[in-house]
């Protein structure tokens, strides 16, 4: 069962979720432990900073859970809640929602994007990152 992950504050676990509900239990955090633990050295990563009720959020979801199910092992792609995590959004620098941050294998920031952003895009900036 694929998902994306992401930050639950309510009882500061970092979950999985599907469409279909809470699927797999991954790792204890607290806090801004997310934050710190994010991006992994050696795995290029794509944050998506978002919120589970806004609109091109709710548009990329499906996208994202997709693409976490394809890149998993090579690539983490993650969903942050800022609206249930603002400290978060705060440690990420965010202006809009939603925002896509993608690193490098040496977990260095290397782009930026506000908004809704495609399935090729995503797929296109992660394979490019992968290949370096």
């Amino acid at each position: 069962m694929a998902g994306v992950a992401f930050l639950s504050p309510i009882i500061g676990v970092f979950m999985k979720y599907s469409a279909a509900g809470l699927v797999l239990l991954l790792l204890l955090f607290s806090g801004s432990a997310l934050a710190e633990t994010l991006p992994r050295v050696g795995t290029v990563t794509m944050i998506d900073l978002g919120a589970k009720s806004c609109i091109p959020c709710k548009m990329m979801a499906p996208i994202l859970e997709k693409l976490e199910a394809e890149y998993r092992g090579k690539a983490d792609v993650v969903f942050i809640d800022v609206w249930q995590n603002p400290d978060e959004g705060k440690n990420y620098g965010i202006r809009a929602i939603p925002t896509q941050i993608f690193y490098n294998k040496k977990s260095e920031e290397v782009g930026r994007h506000e908004g809704f952003l495609d399935e090729k895009s995503i797929r296109d900036t992660l394979e490019k990152l992968l290949a370096e």
